[in-house]
């Protein structure tokens, strides 16, 4: 969904969110990743459709001409380290959303850029064609077959830093093997979760790292990999 909103895309950084008003029936703002911006003052938002999902569903149903309350830019993004020039970008499922912003600044920064991008089957986001795209699918119906943390050890040795964006089981899979997976390249992830306010005032996206509690919404939602404590991240 392409959303006109000019100061937004002007300010936004890769990694960032917003916060959506998706109408009445749904009493909090609703958080999305920026997925794209682009030179005419837009931003896009990537998402599924949830059967369940009253945000998803309300947004799926406004057209052209439509208004969208949005709250944002909100967070802080992925950061590149200044000696970095080969990017691994690491996406499971619709964590596509954020990692296409960033690959795409990237690129556009003279940056070289490689994706990982496991999905349950063929149903995927396009990503840009300067982008080398290494593709696995649970069914096997696209590239290989199996969990995209599978392939990370063939390709960390070109990696300087990495960046990955997908569900808890992938971070978790990624921390507990960290010297086999990513030996010792710094790695930002980008934690999806449920946040209440967006700003820091409900505390309700509060985790546990290695310096301390912190808020999702105002720390992250990029965290370096290994400052979160995994075994007590029970959102």
């Amino acid at each position: 969904m392409w959303l006109d909103c000019p100061a937004l895309a002007s300010a936004a950084r890769p990694g960032q969110f917003v916060m959506v008003d998706c109408g009445a029936e749904c009493l909090l703002l609703r958080p999305f990743s920026i997925h794209r911006v682009n030179e005419d003052g837009q931003i896009a938002l990537f998402f599924v459709v949830l059967e369940d999902g009253k945000g998803t569903q309300w947004l799926s149903r406004r057209k052209a001409g439509d208004s969208v309350r949005l709250l944002g830019t909100l967070g802080n993004g992925f950061t590149i380290n200044i000696d970095a020039n080969n990017l691994l970008l690491v996406a499971g499922g619709n964590g596509i959303a954020p990692l296409y912003f960033l690959a795409d600044d990237a690129l556009k920064r003279g940056y070289s850029v490689r994706i990982l991008y496991g999905t349950a089957d063929t149903k995927r986001c396009p990503l840009p064609p300067e982008v080398e795209l290494v593709s696995a699918t649970e069914d096997g119906s696209a590239g290989y077959k199996g969990r995209i943390t599978d392939l990370i050890p063939e390709h960390i040795g070109w990696a300087d830093q990495v960046f990955a964006c997908g569900p808890l089981p992938m971070y978790r899979a990624m921390a507990a093997k960290r010297r086999k997976l990513l030996k010792d390249k710094p790695t930002q992830i980008s934690l999806e979760m449920r946040l209440g306010c967006g700003v820091g005032v409900c505390y309700g996206c509060t985790i546990k790292t290695k310096v301390g509690l912190k808020q999702v919404c105002q720390d992250g939602p990029v965290f370096d990999l290994d400052a979160v404590v995994w075994g007590e991240f029970g959102c």
